[in-house]
């Protein structure tokens, strides 16, 4: 790292969790002023899909669209960013630290993850594996990434497989659906080999003590406040200048804006990099309350895509988004959130599932039409949430089935009768009409959730930093990280650390990616879980 960075400026393009810490990393490893780094964000509000918010559908109520799963060895880089960053309520403890007090406190041991259409809490920790299964799981593992191109999953299992306990919890942990692509299973086996044991338990999740709208990005946005970034919201970036120099390079010379006041071209000088986002997997998000369905957007209304396809016009090696986007059908669900204003639905369910709120994991109805899964999340899960309110949330990965319990698609639901259908699969049916009356749902479709997961062949996912590339790279979860898992916080940091350490010339070494099968002791459990 040279000296001497006051005369370089920074420029990035998205000011999700991907954005925010490539900011953190310019300023921390990198040295440059707060003054000089610029983050140009759409919306009025950081965070991208790491969102915790009051409903836009009910006064009183609060929504988050999904929620990602923190682990403890596989989210090095995380950790090392968060490790320097003071936590939301007490500016001594970093974030980092406060999750760890926090999971001492409150330990993750779910005792109900799988449920039948009778209410009955299966034995999770039968996986279901037949001989045949077991064979293919591990020819997936083995078979190198290359061979595999863009196959799908389905392509590589027996349909019992798809009904073992294993797939069941799999698929609802990590949102894989049988037709995503099998070469990114393949790298979730490989990056949480060490998970297997006790994918019935969850016991290796590591949670925030609030929402991680609240528990992260509020925190890593006050840092970066404090440095001195420049923040400008409402900015959207509909294109960028993109010059190729003989024998030197490529360059981003200047980017299109969209403001308030209208359009405008900003100028990138000899000592300037642009780091840009691409993608969005809560594109296009609508939302639904209790009387009202959210629309399903099917032309990228938003622009989170626009601006991709504008770069990768520039250059066969910045990707496909097609391949991502194109899917509708196969990568939409929906989630909701719903607010209770008093305790009778939370204390039911952790007496039926023997879990306080905080303490469980994802409880899914593996009959169900709308393949229902909901998490209690500890309480209060938003600062400040007004007494006796508390929140659980919960998806459908079926949105195209009608329900068990009301005769709806899930995509044609109101938020009514999410909930009728939820109180049904729990079988709490007497206290029906009194959690109706109580409690505000929130609906949230989303085009792309699951995207990013599409199958895929090399060059649909852009490297980080481009070949050539002289000042910028590209950011979030549709880049190419080798041998990392797109769907977590992890990727989107690895990205930023990646790009500000090669662009900037950092000379501190990237936390190496956790290979579990290079731990004997991991090996050897996920092998007897194999045999289960």
């Amino acid at each position: 790292m040279t000296s001497d960075r006051t005369g370089k400026h920074v420029w990035i393009v998205g000011g999700g969790i991907a954005g925010m810490a490539a900011a953190a990393f310019a300023i921390r490893d990198a040295g440059l002023p707060g003054g000089n780094v610029h983050i140009l964000e759409e919306l009025g509000v950081t965070g991208g899909s790491m969102d915790g918010a009051t409903s836009p559908t009910a006064a009183g109520a609060f929504v988050t669209r999904g929620g990602r799963m923190l682990e403890e060895k596989a989210y090095r880089c995380t950790w090392d960013l968060f490790g320097t960053v003071p936590s939301l309520e007490d500016p001594g403890t970093t974030v980092r630290q406060e999750i760890i007090d926090f999971n001492q406190r409150v330990r993750t041991e779910a005792r109900a993850r799988l449920i039948d259409a009778d209410h009955r809490v299966l034995d999770a920790t039968d996986y279901g594996f037949s001989l045949r299964d077991r064979a293919d799981l591990s020819r997936l593992i083995v078979t190198p990434e290359g061979l595999l191109g863009s196959r799908r999953i389905d392509e590589f299992f027996t349909e019992h497989f798809f009904t073992t306990n294993f797939w069941r919890m799999w698929r609802t942990t990590f949102a894989f659906q049988k037709w995503h692509s099998a070469a990114e299973l393949r790298r979730y086996f490989l990056r949480f080999l060490h998970v297997f044991d006790h994918l019935d338990t969850l016991s290796d999740v590591r949670r925030t003590v609030y929402n991680q709208y609240d528990s992260m990005i509020v925190p890593l946005q006050r840092w970066l406040v404090d440095q001195g970034v420049d923040v400008r919201f409402g900015t959207s970036v509909t294109d960028v200048d993109l010059v190729d120099e003989p024998g030197r390079g490529r360059r981003i010379t200047g980017l299109h804006l969209v403001t308030g006041d209208g359009s405008e071209h900003l100028a990138l000088g000899a000592d300037d990099y642009a780091l840009v986002t691409i993608g969005s997997i809560t594109a296009d998000a609508r939302y639904g309350g209790a009387d009202s369905v959210p629309t399903l957007v099917r032309d990228r209304q938003d622009n989170g895509w626009s601006l991709w396809e504008r770069i990768a016009a520039k250059g066969p090696d910045l990707g496909r988004p097609m391949t991502f986007y194109g899917g509708v059908d196969e990568h939409k669900w929906e989630s909701f959130t719903l607010t209770m204003h008093d305790d009778t639905l939370i204390r039911r369910i952790a007496e039926y599932s023997g879990n306080e709120p905080g303490t469980g994991a994802l409880m899914t109805w593996v009959d169900s039409g709308w393949h229902l899964s909901v998490v209690v999340p500890h309480q209060p899960h938003f600062p400040g949430m007004p007494k006796d309110t508390y929140t659980l949330w919960g998806y459908g990965f079926e949105v195209d089935e009608k329900g068990d319990h009301v005769p709806e698609r899930l995509a044609d639901a109101t938020g009514t009768q999410i909930v009728t259908e939820l109180i049904g699969q729990l079988g709490f049916d007497d206290i029906l009409d009194h959690v109706l009356e109580t409690t505000d749902v929130t609906s949230v479709m989303m085009p792309y959730a699951s995207a990013l997961f599409a199958c895929r062949k090399p060059g649909d996912r852009p490297k980080v930093v481009p070949d050539r590339s002289r000042n910028f790279a590209l950011l979030g979860q549709f880049t190419e990280l080798d041998e990392d898992v797109v769907f977590t916080v992890e990727y989107s940091i690895h990205g930023a650390m990646h790009a500000i350490y090669t662009l900037l010339g950092v000379d501190r070494t990237i936390p190496p990616i956790y290979h579990g099968i290079l731990d004997p002791a991991t090996a050897l459990r996920a092998t007897k879980t194999l045999l289960r």
